[in-house]
């Protein structure tokens, strides 16, 4: 049996994307588990890692750690619809509510978005920490990507169970979330080096921001043409799949 992985907090910051003293500050506000102790060195596992990337994308979201922290509290007793959608700081929801108005969008009832995910254990908090949906009062959603929404609902009219579906989505987070930071870091290298070398007058500005633009439409292609030119090849080389397709 594969030992079971295992991290140092500096381990587990890299591999979160974040910092050891951003993963103490979660230890002291109660929304990270502390670590199993070996000797004198704290080890943290799978759970602990997708513990902080829950944190980080409702962080995103808008959510303050002190409402985090009931938010996993009442995530893992299971507590109702009321309960879940009662911790969102109310700034920002009413921030939230500001943007629907700007930026009219599909809305779903909470009742329903619920029931659409009842056989996910936890399904409503995952999909609002995956970035699917975000609260516009305690009662609507709407969706908060609405690509990430119709790509789900094609897998599960599919045949995808919805569990897997989100699983899958959350991983691809996590992979994409370090691809990205790969491109960053080479614009900086490059780019941004460039210009911090230059005399940073108006023309290097622009330049600047052309190659900053170049990245961004560029790093969506490249990994684009990777992911299609890998999924490809593992389809086309999987000789048990050839054989269950019809033969021309």
């Amino acid at each position: 049996m594969a030992a079971a992985v295992e991290y140092t907090i500096d381990e587990l910051a890299r591999e979160a994307g974040t910092t050891v003293r951003s993963l103490r500050v979660y230890h002291e506000r109660g929304v990270l588990p502390p670590p199993q102790v070996k000797g004198r060195t704290g080890f943290y596992g799978p759970d602990h890692l997708n513990r902080v990337r829950t944190i980080s994308r409702l962080l995103d979201r808008g959510i303050k750690l002190n409402g985090i922290r009931e938010l996993l509290d009442a995530w893992g007793r299971g507590d109702d619809l009321g309960d879940i959608l009662g911790v969102i700081d109310p700034d920002a929801a009413k921030s939230k509510v500001a943007e629907v108005v700007s930026e009219p969008g599909e809305t779903i009832a909470a009742t329903e978005l619920a029931e659409r995910y009842r056989e996910v254990p936890s399904g409503l908090a995952r999909v609002v920490a995956a970035g699917l949906y975000e609260p516009v009062d305690a009662t609507n959603y709407r969706m908060a990507d609405t690509k990430l929404v119709r790509i789900v609902e094609k897998l599960a009219a599919a045949g995808v169970p919805a569990a897997e579906v989100l699983d899958e989505l959350e991983q691809l987070r996590a992979d994409t979330d370090r691809i990205a930071r790969r491109f960053v870091e080479l614009f900086r290298r490059t780019a941004f080096a460039a210009f911090q070398q230059s005399e940073q007058d108006s023309a290097d500005r622009v330049e600047l921001a052309n190659r900053r633009t170049a990245t961004k439409n560029m790093s969506g292609e490249a990994t684009a043409e990777l992911v299609m030119l890998f999924v490809s090849r593992y389809l086309d080389q999987d000789a048990e799949l050839a054989e269950a397709l019809p033969h021309a």
